[in-house]
């Protein structure tokens, strides 16, 4: 089973239980909050005012409530860009195709344009065009209701559960001033620099960064060192060891 789960690049998930469970139980109540909502605003029980997208959402604002995907701005930003891009391809490019592949390009490079990476926000670009002749007729009403209405109703709901867990952040701004400012000697600039050089993405945001860097530092002064020549390998178990002396591997 390891050989599978390195090949599937699985990355470590030390969370514990209760997180998991709070994550789960958060991602229930909002969709079936919504759905509620959704089916009481139209008796027919029509899915217009549904987007599946938003089950995407709910996964980000609950299971990683800390990370730059699932605040705010992203969530609102990145579902309003790229409906809007997802009807106007709908309507200016004939083959449905090419407009899918257009509407969820151009969602992806102008949601980093304006810092708003959001991935579900792809599948609602793409609704807007495959989503058949129901969300086709609404038009730019489809960017309002339900998208907008959909992803503002998210965002309240995650703030609003996110909120009785002290050690869940939603959003992120919302940190004291104690735990904004880790004992680590890292600054702003120094965090930018190194982003540049890896120069992609990385779901994690400054503060989480910084004290992340501070409890390792805490942790490696108090372990004692190990070996000269070994160090322990990514995607190993945790009994294994790289022996990087002489050249070997």
């Amino acid at each position: 089973m390891m050989w599978l789960w390195r090949w599937g690049d699985v990355e470590i998930d030390p969370v514990s239980g209760k997180e998991k469970l709070v994550s789960a139980l958060g991602g229930f109540f909002a969709l079936l909050t919504i759905t509620v909502v959704c089916q009481s605003c139209l008796p027919t029980g029509s899915g217009l005012l549904l987007v599946a997208s938003m089950g995407a959402t709910a996964v980000l604002v609950f299971g990683v409530p800390h990370g730059p995907l699932s605040q705010p701005w992203p969530v609102l930003g990145g579902h309003l860009l790229s409906a809007t891009i997802g009807v106007a391809c709908a309507q200016l490019i004939p083959q449905q195709s090419l407009a899918a592949g257009c509407a969820v390009g151009l969602s992806i490079g102008a949601m980093h344009q304006l810092k708003c990476i959001h991935p579900p926000g792809g599948a609602t670009a793409l609704t807007a065009v495959i989503g058949g002749p129901a969300i086709a007729g609404m038009g730019f009403q489809f960017v309002f209701c339900p998208v907008f209405l959909n992803a503002a109703a998210m965002v309240l709901l995650a703030i609003c559960l996110n909120a009785p867990f002290p050690w869940r952040r939603y959003p992120a701004c919302l940190v004291t001033a104690r735990s904004r400012k880790p004992q680590t000697a890292i600054s702003h600039e120094a965090v930018v620099a190194a982003l540049r050089q890896i120069d992609s993405f990385v779901d994690i945001n400054e503060d989480d960064l910084c004290r992340l860097v501070a409890l390792l530092t805490t942790e490696t002064s108090t372990r004692p060192e190990l070996p000269a020549g070994i160090a322990t390998r990514r995607h190993s178990d945790p009994q294994r060891i790289a022996i990087r002396s002489q050249g070997i591997v």
